[in-house]
């Protein structure tokens, strides 16, 4: 799990998710900004990470539609052409993608008719077609919404459903085709929590 909070000490929900999952067997917390403060990518380091997963989650708050800085500057330098994608770029293929946001605003602010005029799997569509271009396959996001409204204990019943997402990812229980084509993955949930 790629985990990036630029301001890690403000937040909320991400840390506590974070670290609900830390201590999970076969799943391994990377800091990214905590590993690099000053954007310096080691890429043959992050790259031999890569290769040794199968599930690959990128955990952000949602900034200005997208994720913090450093994860695009992480996927700008790590995914190399060559590599990720393109000609001899298949050492991705066949592995899982998803994102892992919280947003400020409540769910009703991401439809269509709703303040952010998108839904998020539309706003996280880049993320999308980059899983896709490296031949990997992109799940729906896991969202916890309304982030700016939960503190201490009212975080928990989110920890606990990403726990048991992640646990049922890494177990193969949970249905990729359904998962892949959700809107986000609270809507599969249901199955997974079993």
């Amino acid at each position: 799990m790629l985990f990036a909070h630029p301001v890690l000490e403000r937040s909320r929900v991400n840390r506590r998710l974070m670290e609900g999952v830390r201590d999970l067997a076969g799943v391994t917390v990377h800091d990214l900004y905590e590993r690099y403060p000053t954007f310096a990518i080691d890429v043959a380091r992050e790259q031999a990470l890569l290769v040794e997963h199968d599930v690959v989650v990128l955990q952000h708050p949602f900034y200005w539609y997208s994720a913090p800085a450093l994860v695009k500057e992480w996927l700008d330098l790590v995914l190399e052409h060559g590599w990720a994608y393109g000609k001899g770029g298949a050492a991705l293929q066949g592995k899982l993608m998803f994102n892992a946001v919280t947003t400020g605003g409540g769910e009703d602010a991401y439809r269509r008719d709703g303040y952010n005029r998108f839904t998020m799997r539309e706003l996280l569509a880049p993320f999308d077609q980059t899983a896709y271009l490296c031949g990997m396959t992109y799940l729906a996001p896991f969202v916890v919404h309304g982030a700016l409204r939960l503190a201490g204990e009212s975080t928990a019943p989110a920890a606990a459903a990403y726990r048991k997402l992640l646990e049922a990812v890494r177990d193969e229980r949970i249905d990729l085709a359904k998962a892949a084509a959700a809107a986000t993955l609270g809507e599969v949930f249901v199955e997974v929590a079993r």
